[in-house]
This record gives structure tokens, C-alpha cells and sequence, in this order.
């Protein structure tokens, strides 16, 4: 068994944590939180060992790998203390706002890079990952376009804008992972926004709606349409489009029951309300990878360089929202 640490206890550690608890091949050690009752409440749910001691995770030598799951500020420093007392790191994305910051820790950690993996676990949906999959076969021929969709069902609180790093950070970057996903290098990326849904968000000096197009090295583009506010809930869309047909994922319901009657036909229920339901497959097999990378001693893959590379785009997208121009790209 691969035994894990979770370290924070907010939304998504305890999306992790239910990750490893089904997993058979994998143990929750311990979790940790610097708020107590967190620590307690995920703790006790999944029948780990539970402290506001983050040592007590990264020193124990019985602890195999862990999940950075902390606030976003924290994530350079925990991920290093990890991989150096041996332990391989899921860490959740962004690795840092500052691109700076995310080279420093990659020069000082040098190789150990090899044992981080980034949480980008809209790689792992099933939908998006067979498109993918399909894609690279030649099934639709040279892949000429792809258009991504994501838009949340209403804004974050105003205390997390504030925090966030601003809609290219937070949101789109796992965008700028799934264009890459399927584009491989971004040469150009091209942003504008609005501010029409939050007047919170504007106030933070933010954007709440942003369309932006990026250019792959083989000329085939990507389209990435965001909202922070969506009436009918979580949309999520993917189509790739190529010389000899088209992909596509639409949306998921919960099930597949339609109504029809004398006013209405085919009537669903609501697509699902968040990525807490839409994607708890993907984190579940992401967590699969990064159990198998653990024990087979793979790299694991999206790697640092992936999040760094997200990071990269994301900057590159704010400089053109800025400047209004198309910005070029250097992956590095």
C-alpha cells in the first residue's frame, strides 16, 4: 500500500483524501490543517491520523508521498521539504503566482523535480481523455482546432478573488493545461475580458468573462471561453476538429431520464452544479497515476514543467489582456 499525506483540509484536500480512500492500492495516513476542526473533521471521516503539525506528515518516514492541497502561497515550500525527505508530491495547481518564485524552486530542486505532479485532473476525464487519445491515433487527421468551454456556475466569494491571482491564474490555467494537452507547444496567445457578471470582481481589478485564442507550434489554434457565472450550471466542453472530422464532450447530466409532454420534450435535469460532481472521476484517476508513479518509481505526468508551462500561458494571456496585442510565447 502506498501510504499518503494530505496536507490541507479546505474543498479540495478533501476531494484528494476521498480519492485515496477508495483507492485499493493506497492508505490516508494523515491529514493536516492549521485549523483544527478541519484537520478533525477529514481526519475522522476517513479514519486517518489527523494534527496542525505539518512535520509530523513530511518527516515521517513511513509516509510515502503527499498532497499539497494548502493555500496556493504555501505550495513552493511544502512541495520542497517533501521531495527532499524523499517523498513524491501531488501538488494542486498553480505551483505559485509568481513565475519567479516557480523557477527558483525548480533550480533548487533541480531533479527532484521528476517526483512532482501537478493537479491538473481534467487530463484523467474520461470524455476529454478519450477525445485525446482519439485524436493522437489520427482519427480526425491533423488536428486543426480545439475549443474549449468552462464556465463556473456563479462567482467566488470576494475573499478568494482577492487571493487568487486573477482569472487566468486560477480558472483558466487548467485550460492552458488541456490546450496544451492537446497542442502541444503554445507559440501565441491572444486574451480579452470583461467585467459583466461581479461587481466584486471588478472591484479587485479582475475580469469575470475572457475569451482567449492560442496558437500551437503547428499553426492548429485553440479557443478558451471562460465565465465565472453560468444560469443553467457547470459548463464544460470540449471539441477537436481536424481534417477529416470533429470530437466533442458536452456537458454531463446526472442521469439520462427526459421528460416530453404536450409543452416541452426532452427535458433534463440540471447539468451538474460543480467540478465536485463533474469531475470525481478524473480525480479519482488521477490519483490512480500518481499512486502507479509512486510504485513503480515513474514520473509522473502533467510534471513541474507542465505547471510551470500553464503559468507561462497565463502570464502571457494578462500581458495581452493588457497591451491588447498577441503575445509570443517562450515555454522554457
Amino acid at each position: 500500500m502506498v501510504r499518503v499525506g494530505v496536507i490541507g483540509c479546505g474543498r479540495i484536500g478533501r476531494v484528494h483524501a476521498d480519492a485515496i480512500a477508495v483507492h485499493p492500492r493506497a492508505e490516508l495516513a494523515a491529514v493536516y490543517d492549521p485549523v483544527e476542526q478541519a484537520a478533525l473533521e477529514v481526519g475522522t471521516q476517513f479514519g486517518a491520523a489527523w494534527g496542525t503539525d505539518v512535520d509530523a506528515i513530511l518527516t515521517d518516514p513511513a509516509i510515502d508521498a503527499v498532497v499539497v492541497a494548502s493555500p496556493t502561497p504555501t505550495h513552493v515550500d511544502l512541495l520542497t521539504r517533501a521531495v527532499r525527505e524523499g517523498k513524491a508530491v501531488l501538488c494542486e495547481k498553480p505551483i505559485d503566482l509568481d513565475l519567479a518564485r516557480v523557477d527558483a524552486c525548480r533550480a533548487e530542486i533541480g531533479a527532484l523535480t521528476d517526483r512532482v505532479m501537478v493537479g491538473f485532473n481534467r487530463r484523467f476525464d474520461p470524455s476529454f481523455r478519450d477525445i485525446r487519445t482519439r485524436v493522437a491515433a489520427g482519427e480526425i487527421g491533423g488536428l486543426e482546432q480545439v475549443v474549449i468551454i468552462s464556465r463556473d456556475p456563479s462567482p467566488p466569494p470576494a475573499g478568494y478573488v482577492a487571493t487568487s491571482g486573477g482569472l487566468f491564474r486560477d480558472m483558466t490555467i487548467h485550460d492552458f493545461d488541456m490546450a496544451r494537452f492537446f497542442l502541444g507547444e503554445v507559440v501565441e496567445v491572444t486574451a480579452t475580458g470583461s467585467t459583466l457578471v461581479s461587481e466584486e470582481i471588478a472591484a479587485a481589478g479582475d475580469i469575470d468573462g475572457a475569451v482567449v485564442v492560442l496558437r500551437g507550434a503547428s499553426g492548429a489554434l485553440c479557443s478558451i471561453t471562460n465565465s465565472r457565472r453560468c444560469a443553467f450550471g457547470y459548463d464544460q466542453r470540449l471539441e477537436a476538429f481536424g481534417e477529416l472530422g470533429m470530437l466533442t464532450a458536452a456537458n454531463q447530466l446526472p442521469t439520462s431520464v427526459r421528460f416530453s409532454g404536450a409543452t416541452q420534450t426532452e427535458v433534463a435535469a440540471p447539468y451538474h452544479n460543480f467540478f465536485l460532481d463533474r469531475y470525481t472521476p478524473a480525480y479519482r484517476a488521477e490519483m490512480d497515476h500518481f499512486v502507479t508513479a509512486v510504485e513503480t518509481g515513474s514520473v509522473p505526468s502533467p510534471g513541474f514543467g507542465d505547471g510551470r508551462a500553464a503559468l507561462v500561458l497565463a502570464e502571457a494571456a494578462n500581458e495581452s489582456l493588457r497591451t491588447g496585442s498577441t503575445v509570443k510565447v517562450v515555454e522554457g
